[in-house]
């Protein structure tokens, strides 16, 4: 029984959630995925929440802490200039229950 509980914990807890924690790199070569930031939420790939506390970034559904240090991130991303440069289409809401993926074909960037 000892060997499947430490089984479980060492390779099922990693898959349970995928942190939303997120560093903005200043440098597009760095970074996992380089995001554009639209105007109207229709346009987006995800509508981002972006919230004070880092708890509350715990699984993909938009709702992101920023971090100050890289080290501390589970993505890199970089705000390109141009819709075409990006690989993610983002929009800030103000609003937590508005977070969530708009185009599911691009949730594989995030994880």
């Amino acid at each position: 029984m000892g060997r499947i509980t430490l089984f479980l914990t060492i390779f099922a807890l990693p898959f349970t959630g995928v942190s939303q924690v997120v560093f903005s790199s200043d440098f597009k070569s760095e970074a996992d995925v380089k995001v554009y930031v639209v105007k109207h939420k229709s346009e987006a790939d995800l509508v981002i929440y972006k919230t004070k506390y880092k708890s509350e970034a715990t699984e993909n559904k938009g709702i992101w802490f920023f971090a100050s240090y890289k080290s501390e991130a589970k993505k890199k991303i970089y705000f390109c200039d141009y819709k075409s440069e990006a690989d993610l289409i983002i929009y800030f809401s103000d609003f937590k229950s508005d977070a969530g993926w708009r185009n599911k074909s691009k949730i594989h960037l995030m994880h």
